[in-house]
């Protein structure tokens, strides 16, 4: 989400927080200028491997995982 320079003087904690926990913001001023506020090192960087993913709910059985696989190994026996 882009920020104006006015959102970003009325709520600089707030925004640090989301830049924490978001590894950055970014804002507009008047005249057109983007600029990033992204701290040195993050919570989220702190706490996680860079290899965790977020998991995504999908509407899969471990079963169709498994068939998919089958099906798969078939193709390329």
């Amino acid at each position: 989400m882009m920020y104006t320079v006015s959102q970003v003087q009325k709520q600089l904690v707030d925004l640090l927080q989301k830049a924490l926990l978001e590894d950055q913001i970014q804002f507009k001023s008047g005249d057109g200028q983007v600029f990033v506020i992204r701290p040195l090192v993050s919570e989220k960087n702190r706490k996680t491997s860079p290899l965790d993913v977020r998991g995504i709910k999908l509407p899969v059985t471990t079963n169709d995982i498994l068939q998919a696989v089958r099906e798969s190994r078939e193709k390329y026996e």
